[in-house]
């Protein structure tokens, strides 16, 4: 299975902006607190996901269920809790993403997987999450069948990330996420496949890194997007 991060000399920095949605609304403020997310996802409007498959450049394997969890810390503002995985993982190594991962038997559903896989990977006990309901379902180009479970964190949990999956936890503000003009577009063409992706590049303004959010995780804050602001 050869992903675009396994392709010889890829860099997902260095590839050309195509585009930059620049030309769409962001969600407002008011829609961006709690309460006006509960209400969203208890009363959900007619609205369509962007992405909901990712090309790969050969034949995937058996397609496997997972979960994530896009947490939604309440600070001042809503932030949005992500880990960069560590480099010698096998899938997604060194990449941005949300706490996740595959299903178990015992889960229960996606929200069992979300939350448990979180609690495993960064230490945030279900404990101090009010799930809220789940995005569309995300087939990655590793053959992964995501859920995207949406929660709220109240603020005061300790994390305790795992260091053999996770390198870096930190947390973006979502009214930033949710501005298209910060959502750029990529492409990579190969074995006359077409690939095309999102990124969301942020420098923390406190330490100065630079995370570069892009794949699966930017089209599934992409999807959360077309939902925020339908």
């Amino acid at each position: 299975m050869t992903l675009l991060s396994q392709l010889p000399n890829f860099d997902p920095r260095q590839m050309p902006v195509l585009a930059v949605d620049d030309h769409l609304p962001a969600v407002p403020a008011q829609a961006l607190a709690p309460q006006a997310l509960r209400q969203r996802f208890a009363a959900p409007p007619s609205w369509q996901a962007e992405i909901l498959r990712e090309r790969s450049f050969v034949e995937p394997r058996e397609p496997a269920d997972a979960a994530v969890l896009v947490a939604l810390v309440l600070r001042d503002e809503p932030m949005v809790l992500l880990t960069e995985r560590t480099a010698h993982l096998s899938n997604h190594s060194g990449q941005v993403a949300f706490p996740g991962g595959r299903a178990d038997e015992g889960d229960g559903g996606p929200a069992g997987t979300a939350l448990r896989e979180a609690q495993e990977e960064v230490g945030l006990d279900p404990h101090w999450v009010e799930v809220l309901g789940q995005l569309p379902l995300y087939t990655t180009g590793s053959a992964f069948m995501v859920t995207p479970v949406v929660g709220l964190v109240a603020p005061g949990f300790q994390l305790r990330p795992n260091a053999y999956e996770v390198a870096d936890v930190f947390e973006v503000p979502l009214s930033y996420l949710m501005n298209p003009a910060h959502h750029r577009r990529h492409a990579y063409e190969g074995d006359g496949i077409r690939r095309e992706w999102f990124s969301m590049p942020y420098r923390n303004p406190v330490t100065g890194k630079e995370h570069f959010i892009w794949g699966a995780t930017a089209g599934m804050l992409r999807n959360f997007y077309r939902f925020l602001s339908a």
